[in-house]
This record gives C-alpha cells, sequence and structure tokens, in this order.
C-alpha cells in the first residue's frame, strides 16, 4: 500500500515539475506552480518518512 502512494506522489511531483517548467517559461503564473511543486514535494517527503515509530515503554515510577 506504502509503495502505492509513494509511487502516486511521485507521479504528482514529476507533474508539478513540468508545470513549473511552464511556469519558468510564463505560460502559465508561476505564483501558482511553485507552491504547486512545494506541496507535492512535501508530501512525498512526508508519505515517505512516515512509518511506525517506537515511543517507548511507558515507565511506572515507585516514588512520584
Amino acid at each position: 500500500m506504502k509503495r502505492i502512494t509513494l509511487f502516486i506522489w511521485g507521479f504528482i511531483v514529476l507533474i508539478a515539475f513540468c508545470l513549473n517548467l511552464f511556469g519558468l517559461m510564463h505560460l502559465i503564473p508561476p505564483l501558482i506552480t511553485m507552491p504547486l511543486l512545494f506541496f507535492s514535494i512535501f508530501g512525498f517527503l512526508a508519505t515517505w518518512n512516515s512509518r511506525n515509530q517506537f515511543k517507548g515503554f511507558y515507565q511506572k515510577r515507585m516514588w512520584q
């Protein structure tokens, strides 16, 4: 499941990069394409970095 979502996010990053190139050529407003590329890269990295993390054991203390 995680590989599918990473593939989808990678495809979105690729599309956003192409749109950003069009924005740099002034075919699309760069004000729209820059945040789109940023949020797509952010979503890709957030999905790639999400994992089950060990938060530690609950430690019951004798003296409080």
